[in-house]
């Protein structure tokens, strides 16, 4: 069993920086791909990054490439969020799986979500 909670969301203007972390208990935490997905209102669940197990694999959507960056240290994973735009509104959720992911039909685990405002 793996438990996620989620911080650092907060409102931005477009243009800055925020910082995602995810907490995450449980012994077996190293033995899972960790990611980020983001669910803006009236919206799908979109795939932003996942890290596999021993942090040496990453993918990103198209949309944050380059200016995301998603990193796991111990029982935590991070997602630095750089060049913030105002399309980057939503709740962002971490997730765990036992592989790296693009989709949120098999996740095993998630968090509780941390809203994430980018004005313009």
């Amino acid at each position: 069993q793996v438990q996620l909670v989620e911080s650092g969301g907060g409102l931005v203007r477009a243009g800055g920086s925020l910082r995602l972390s995810c907490a995450a208990s449980g012994r077996t935490f190293r033995t899972y791909a960790m990611g980020w997905f983001r669910q803006a209102p009236g919206k799908e669940r979109d795939f932003v990054a996942t890290i596999n197990p021993s942090g040496d694999t990453t993918l990103y959507a198209d949309s944050v490439k380059d200016r995301f960056t998603i990193s796991r240290d111990k029982n935590t994973v991070s997602l630095q969020m750089n060049s913030l735009k105002p399309e980057d509104t939503a709740v962002y959720y971490c997730a765990a799986d036992f592989t790296v992911f693009t989709t949120p039909r098999s996740i095993h685990y998630w968090g509780q979500g941390t809203q994430v405002t980018v004005s313009s």
